[in-house]
């Protein structure tokens, strides 16, 4: 393996209707165009799940709490220059109304729907699990 891991906290928001809510990636970001399970890079001395409280609010304006955040699985990936691995939670409640406030699109997804949407390699196996979870 080259380069260092990388620890990245993802979460399937899940509405009412069973759908998962997908980001899609701006212009000028890696992996541009491909779409995500919103979330980001776990900084120093912060958990996982309070990276995506964090995330969550800087990205899509919505608040959640760590008691509403269940681990669901996780995915372990080697890119060219470093490994992430990437806890992937649930969470079925937050408040407010996601809205994209970094340059991203947002769709919100049937299980069924998602391996129609282009992914990062490593958001792909999680596809499957999370179909058969919800």
């Amino acid at each position: 393996m080259s380069g260092k891991i990388i620890l990245v906290s993802a979460v399937a928001l899940i509405d009412a209707d069973g759908r998962v809510l997908l980001a899609r990636r701006p212009e000028g970001k890696s992996m541009a165009g491909l779409w995500e399970f919103p979330g980001g890079k776990v900084e120093q001395n912060e958990s996982p799940e309070a990276c995506l409280v964090r995330e969550l609010q800087e990205e899509l304006g919505i608040n959640t709490w760590q008691s509403c955040l269940a681990p669901l699985t996780f995915a372990s990936h080697a890119y060219d220059d470093f490994h992430l691995l990437m806890p992937l939670f649930a969470c079925r409640k937050w408040d407010g109304i996601p809205m994209p406030r970094e340059g991203q699109s947002l769709a919100w997804v049937k299980p069924a729907d998602l391996q129609t949407y282009p992914m990062p390699p490593a958001d792909i196996p999680l596809i499957p699990i999370l179909r058969d979870w919800l």
